[in-house]
């Protein structure tokens, strides 16, 4: 029982973690710190993108699911939750690049705003 909370725990933090991508830029405009996270998270969406990597976070969600007694997922994440759930998988690549789009938007923006924002630092006297 506590390994399949856990395993859905995992999935709601997946998910946290795949909205995180796609507006973490945007959040950046508003705590600039949070731009270095999301180049992280970009990264390693591209990476995911790339080549046939493995996330953490279906290994851990498989751990716990078989722990509770359940099959692990036959796909990725993505391939169980989003694709043909949310969108049909045939769109697929569309919206990895309106996702792509989305990020590279609001680092454009971040960029923007950094640039024309009054700097913080004042001189000493």
């Amino acid at each position: 029982m506590v390994a399949l909370a856990l395993a859905e725990l995992v999935v709601v933090l997946h998910f946290g973690a795949l909205l995180f991508l796609v507006v973490g830029g945007f959040l950046a405009w508003h705590l600039p710190r949070l731009i270095y996270p999301h180049l992280a998270m970009a990264s390693w969406g591209v990476l995911v993108v790339a080549f046939p990597l493995d996330c953490p976070l279906t290994w851990l969600e498989n751990t716990f699911r078989t722990a509770a007694g359940q099959p692990e997922l036959t796909g990725g994440f993505i391939d169980t939750y989003l694709d043909g759930v949310l969108y049909p998988e045939s769109a697929a690549p569309a919206v990895q690049l309106a996702v792509a789009l989305t990020v590279v938007g609001s680092w454009v923006g971040y960029g923007l705003k950094r640039r024309t924002s009054p700097r913080s630092t004042e001189t000493c006297r």
